[in-house]
């Protein structure tokens, strides 16, 4: 049938099963969002307060459900506000499109009006990216760009589509999507023998996983093999939810603000496995100590990642799920008691610990959210203090069920992706951990989750200052702070109320409960203004550049 380009990229969107879109209109996409109008009972758009919750909505939806998120901007300012959002899910291999329009093509390189080179800007932190110039290679690009966002490891893609293409007409033909297959060419029978020998011969095996088996799917075959070679297993924060946090093996999150346990274990093994993680300088602080008695058996998807940031003695290259599968069937039930009863004594000896007393405490806070959530809601979070109370003090009972910036770090990620994950998983209870400097760069997004519909509880962990910037400066500082005190006088109570949220404000452990029952209760737009003390901090930590013979724990802080 002969259609316009835009109603043919609204045919491509619904052939790829979209049925939400998050974006903001202008001028360059204008055709694009007439033909959306046309077909608003078929895809949900959300508009959102700025592009760039926009990219972040899009992100925590694709990380909620498993699908590619979808974004939309207009051109010049409107795609350049999404790069971060296209960076941090770059960064964190998150499948999502990014759709951009720009100038008419007799106008591009000409410094026109709100013109600019996306695709150029984009190109380092996504998967790949277009410019469609021609309308009759439109459709075609459109389902290029999902099956390459999904395909292997995951990540963004960007299309660049000029104006006129949006207003040229072709003809269209309505295909199926092209079947994603899971990565098993480069599984050798050789790299499979290998990795069996070497965890035959294991003693003291540990598991470190990490994003990677959540995006393969691959949390059963994950717990079944950490069963079949009786190894404990620690997760990076990207893989969290990957295993159940109640899992006896399970000895927490690895790495700068990991678990003691964790941290010594890998020390202590000889064969560290590492399945879908990449080594990042968050866990492998300190290359030249880091799991110094240990062999390195790497399972990833990407061979990009083998030898990159820590040599390995063997790998695997493939899909998480279809190398667990294979070495299920293939490895011979083990049993480590002496290495699993050293684990269970370190878990005992080296618990997460806070000072507890009167006062409110972040921790306490994400113990008694894990506690009535039941593992059961969906927590995002922004980047700082809270973000690693929110991976140290909750438990995850599933995966996709906690959504964080992991590589980037990107302040002001959380309520965005919340939002997404909320269109996404209507049927969960979602929080956006904040802190208040991150609130301050994304609270407009209240707006979004209002006006839409979308219910997201914020609990704002107020300290009134930039908490982890601060952690540093006091401790590696000599306490100069600079510039992170924030000096605002902004009521964000009455803040919430200007958005039509419904405010809470906590001051007491007592008031904790009270305030998170009534949030879930009221399925509403929720901010839990929550005070807590200015130098609170988070422990365990390893220092910058050093190892985990050099962690500082709460009892060394407290003792120091």
């Amino acid at each position: 049938m002969l259609l316009n380009g835009s109603e043919i990229l609204v045919e491509c969107l619904k052939e790829q099963g979209v049925d939400i879109i998050f974006g903001y209109p202008g001028g360059s996409v204008l055709n694009i969002y007439d033909a959306l109008y046309k077909h608003r009972n078929e895809i949900k758009h959300y508009l959102t307060s700025h592009e760039q919750g926009a990219a972040h909505a899009a992100d925590g939806y694709a990380r909620a459900t498993g699908k590619v998120g979808v974004c939309l901007a207009t051109s010049g300012p409107g795609a350049t506000n999404l790069v971060t959002g296209i960076a941090t899910a770059y960064m964190d291999s998150i499948p999502m499109v990014a759709i951009t329009g720009n100038v008419a093509l007799p106008l591009l390189g000409k410094d026109s009006f709100q013109e600019v080179d996306i695709a150029g800007i984009t190109m380092p932190v996504t998967k790949h990216n277009f410019i469609v110039k021609d309308v009759n290679k439109l459709a075609d690009t459109i389902r290029r760009a999902f099956y390459i966002a999904k395909e292997g490891r995951p990540g963004p893609v960007l299309v660049d589509i000029t104006k006129d293409v949006t207003a040229a007409m072709a003809e269209y033909e309505r295909k199926e999507p092209k079947k994603v297959e899971r990565r098993v060419d480069d599984i050798t029978d050789g790299d499979i023998k290998k990795a069996v020998e070497l965890i035959k011969s294991s003693e003291r095996p540990f598991v470190y996983a990490g994003g990677g088996v959540i995006s393969s799917d691959a949390s059963e075959e994950l717990v079944e093999f950490i069963d079949k070679i009786d190894a404990p297993i620690c997760l990076s924060a990207m893989g969290l939810g990957g295993v159940p946090s109640y899992n006896e093996r399970f000895t927490g999150m690895i790495g700068m603000h990991g678990t003691k346990t964790s941290n010594l274990l890998v020390n202590e093994c000889d064969l560290l496995i590492a399945v879908g993680a990449r080594f990042s300088d968050r866990v492998a602080t300190n290359i030249a100590k880091f799991a110094p008695d240990a062999k390195v058996l790497h399972i990833d998807v990407d061979a990009a990642e083998i030898n990159k940031n820590v040599n390995a003695y063997s790998s695997v290259i493939g899909d998480c799920k279809e190398v667990l599968k294979i070495l299920n069937e293939r490895v011979e039930i083990a049993e480590h008691k002496e290495w699993m009863e050293k684990v269970k004594a370190y878990k005992a000896e080296f618990p997460l610990k806070y000072a507890e007393g009167n006062e409110l405490k972040p921790q306490y806070i994400m113990e008694r959210i894990s506690e009535i959530t039941k593992g059961e809601a969906i927590i995002a979070t922004e980047v700082g203090q809270h973000q690693m109370w929110a991976c140290q003090f909750i438990d995850y009972k599933y995966p996709r069920h906690f959504l964080t910036s992991g590589g980037l770090g990107t302040m002001g990620y959380g309520l965005g992706a919340a939002i997404g994950a909320k269109a996404g998983r209507p049927d969960k209870v979602v929080f956006n951990i904040a802190g208040d400097g991150c609130f301050y760069m994304n609270n407009i997004e209240l707006a979004t989750s209002v006006a839409n519909d979308l219910p997201v509880i914020v609990v704002l962990i107020n300290n009134h200052v930039l908490g982890m910037v601060r952690q540093w400066q006091n401790m590696f500082y000599d306490a100069r702070y600079s510039n992170t005190d924030l000096d605002k006088a902004t009521d964000f109570l009455k803040l919430a109320e200007a958005y039509k949220a419904v405010p809470f404000n906590v001051t007491k452990p007592e008031e904790v409960d009270d305030a998170i029952k009534k949030a879930i209760e009221l399925n509403k737009t929720c901010v839990i203004n929550c005070e807590i003390d200015i130098d609170e901090k988070v422990f365990p930590m390893i220092p910058a550049g050093k190892s985990a013979d050099d962690m500082i724990t709460f009892d060394d802080f407290e003792e120091n």
